[in-house]
């Protein structure tokens, strides 16, 4: 079962809207480029490798789809710029496809020790905690019980917006007092949960990068303490990046992979930058799937990632 259901037609229209910035941004360069070229030569592939770096596509990222296209104009020996649009959809979805696996969206298992958990992972201010409360109302709403773990106790502000959250989904929290130990709230959540047969918990934990030693120590510490309640738990460990900040999105992915075993993203705040190229790089990059994206203030606005419907949406 497939979370959030089938791509509808309403959410087609969303992600339209949500990447429009980006669409604007990088066709209205990509037209310019090939205005008066009858075909792809060296310049315009300069011009459309300036376009993508531009759109932070990141550049290993780029160099490898302007690559691949070179392959296939030197292949083809002519190629009319009309054939690019084309081409470069081809390439960017077959990256999408080397790195994602769409499977990835089923999250129908249960532990046979309890529920699923899924700790979430990300620097303040990415919209962490928003995503999570979407989270929350999405799997509240496909009929699903959700504890939430606020685990992120260095932050007094984190708590009371995950409460919050919590109130307006309907979803039961536990959370302890600021400065508690984060492991203890982790390990009061699975145990709450297990309790009530809960179908899932999603752990809050803290968004600080100044100490790479320190963050890998907690963050081991807390999934040491949740197995003691759920032995192969957590499930899965979701990254929360912000899509607007470019390459700094890069740069915190390259952190928390290093501090712990990431297996899912989700990339927020798409609909209002034209840096939509980042899902493009980050997930050929990292080879970790990118499981969300945020494309609007309301609650459906946080979608299951799906390469097809994106590249779609990027070359409409």
């Amino acid at each position: 079962m497939a979370i959030f259901g089938i791509f509808s037609k309403e959410k087609k229209q969303s992600l339209d809207k949500g990447l429009s910035k980006t669409k604007e941004s990088v066709f209205k360069k990509l037209s310019r480029v090939v205005a008066g070229k009858s075909k792809v030569d060296d310049e315009v592939l300069d011009n459309l490798e300036e376009i993508l770096i531009s759109s932070d596509v990141g550049v290993d990222t780029t160099l490898k789809i302007i690559e691949r296209i070179e392959s296939r104009v030197s292949n083809d020996k002519y190629m009319g710029v009309n054939e690019l649009n084309v081409i470069l959809k081809e390439e960017i979805a077959s990256l999408l496809e080397d790195s994602n696996n769409e499977d990835n969206v089923d999250i129908s298992y249960k532990s046979k020790n309890g529920p699923y958990v899924i700790m979430v992972v990300g620097v303040n201010g990415v919209g962490k905690t928003t995503t999570i409360g979407k989270l929350a109302y999405q799997f509240k709403n496909m009929g699903k019980s959700v504890v939430l773990g606020a685990a992120d106790t260095f932050r007094a502000a984190a708590v009371d917006q995950l409460v919050i959250w919590s109130e307006r989904v309907g979803v039961k929290i536990v959370k302890q007092d600021m400065g508690s130990d984060p492991a203890s709230v982790a390990f009061d959540a699975l145990s709450s949960a297990k309790s009530t047969n809960a179908d899932i918990v999603i752990i809050d934990t803290a968004g600080r990068l100044h100490n790479k030693v320190n963050l890998m120590s907690e963050l081991t510490k807390i999934k040491r303490v949740m197995q003691k309640v759920i032995p192969d738990a957590p499930h899965e460990i979701l990254l929360v990046l912000d899509g607007s900040t470019g390459q700094n999105a890069f740069e915190q992915a390259k952190q928390f992979t290093k501090a712990t075993e990431v297996t899912a993203l989700a990339l927020t705040k798409l609909d209002g930058t034209a840096k939509g190229g980042v899902v493009i790089g980050i997930s050929d990059q990292f080879k970790i799937p990118v499981k969300y994206i945020g494309i609007g203030e309301k609650m459906e606005d946080l979608q299951i990632f799906n390469r097809k419907e994106f590249v779609d949406s990027l070359f409409n």
